[in-house]
């Protein structure tokens, strides 16, 4: 009954939250002065047409004139919103203006919020493409996979600005950081590391892409939807599930989790045993990620093996993998250098950039913040908090630098910035 309370009590003050004082949680801010008869003239007719005409006669003073060289679009069909599923794409927004308030607050990014109602892929894509112009990066949010794979392929194809799937991506980079730095506590490479991957959609395909990209061996991953295993003997897999089909006697999670090093779990509540955990190799690596109920609960899992190295996407535990640690400062980096794309090299940037910081002593605000006395590199300690303010000095430069160095900046690195400290 009590539980029941709390969950009403919460979810009415979140209700008031989006309400009051003004309905959604994001405004448009002018940013010049149009308090004069001159001013408006400048503002509008008939000065506009001066940056209208040099906008025609090069595109590229689009970046000079107008808002988009730091202008996101986060875009969703709404077909996988939160852990809510298809709920349409209006039903997204609050999720959409979520994603701004993270934008701005954090990289100083201002966003559009569109919500496109769309039958099919196709008509998703043609949306998006006929109205990327403006801006300087789309955001895609929320949709199902596998669609997604397909959206953000032919969208990255057609558009010369930055396509970022972030469910995907966003997820991935932050797990493979906190994996990098888990492992280099438990002593193992990435090469050698046995890894369980439960869930087989848009974030677990990410995050073992990326991760082959960053050393891991294909031969060495399972990957566990709901039927289990994916192997080689299985038919009716997908494109994007057969790429991990591998060569296995084992058919189910608890088979594949016996001598695992890691597992990555982007599923759902509950799936895993204590058994299977204690069945995993020394010094287990459980990102148990599905959220607000995670795969294991933590509790359990340290009582079941005290030698564990924990993630989850709660913030109430330690090692939050939280996207914003990620997406906002990865943006920051490719607008900064007008980026065509954010490719595999700035995502692998952007992972080094977060496991490097995490070995930088902790600010003394952070400490407060978090009502510690202490915290350094450890198994507590493995992903820097999202309200680390050298966020923008580790990562932002890193994916600026990757993109120069692989050749999809449109300007040189920034003057502003200073290099990464870990380059």
């Amino acid at each position: 009954m009590a539980k029941t309370a709390m969950y009403e009590d919460l979810k009415q003050k979140t209700l008031d939250y989006h309400e009051f004082p003004t309905p959604g949680k994001v405004s448009i801010n002018i940013t010049k002065p149009c308090t004069t008869q001159a001013e408006l003239s400048l503002a509008y007719t008939p000065g506009v047409a001066e940056p209208v005409r040099a906008i025609a006669e090069n595109i590229d003073n689009a970046y000079r004139y107008t808002s988009k060289g730091n202008l996101v679009a986060v875009i969703t069909d709404g077909t996988a919103v939160l852990g809510l599923g298809n709920v349409g794409a209006l039903a997204g927004k609050p999720v959409m203006e979520g994603k701004g308030v993270l934008f701005k607050r954090f990289a100083d990014i201002d966003v559009f919020d569109i919500e496109v109602d769309a039958d099919t892929p196709a008509q998703f894509i043609e949306t998006v493409a006929r109205i990327a112009g403006g801006f300087g990066g789309i955001n895609l949010e929320d949709i199902a996979a596998p669609h997604c794979f397909e959206i953000e392929r032919i969208l990255i194809e057609q558009l010369d600005i930055p396509v970022f799937h972030d469910d995907q991506h966003g997820t991935a980079i932050i797990i493979c950081a906190g994996l990098l730095n888990a492992l280099e506590l438990k002593g193992k490479q990435l090469a050698q590391a046995q890894i369980v991957c439960l869930g087989a959609g848009a974030a677990g395909i990410a995050s073992m892409r990326l991760l082959i990209a960053l050393g891991a061996q294909p031969e060495n991953i399972f990957m566990v939807d709901r039927s289990g295993i994916i192997h080689s003997e299985r038919t009716g897999l997908n494109v994007y599930k057969q790429e991990f089909a591998v060569h296995t006697d084992r058919r189910t999670l608890a088979d594949a989790m016996q001598g695992a090093d890691v597992f990555i779990g982007v599923s759902g509540p509950n799936l895993v045993s204590a058994d299977m955990l204690a069945g995993m190799s020394d010094h287990p690596i459980v990102f148990a990620l599905s959220n607000p109920d995670p795969e294991i609960n933590p509790q359990l899992a340290h009582e079941v093996r005290p030698d564990i190295i924990m993630a989850t996407g709660r913030s109430d535990f330690p090692n939050q993998v939280n996207n914003v640690l990620g997406f906002p400062f990865i943006f920051r980096g490719a607008l900064d250098v007008r980026a065509t794309v954010i490719n595999q090299e700035m995502q692998m940037a952007a992972v080094e950039g977060l496991r490097a910081l995490t070995h930088e002593p902790v600010l003394p605000e952070i400490l407060e913040a978090y009502r510690l006395d202490k915290m350094e590199f450890g198994p507590n300690y493995i992903i820097p908090t999202p309200f680390d303010p050298r966020l923008m000095d580790f990562v932002p430069p890193a994916v600026a630098q990757a993109a120069v160095d692989s050749g999809v900046a449109r300007t040189g690195f920034p003057p502003h910035y200073r290099p990464a400290p870990h380059l």
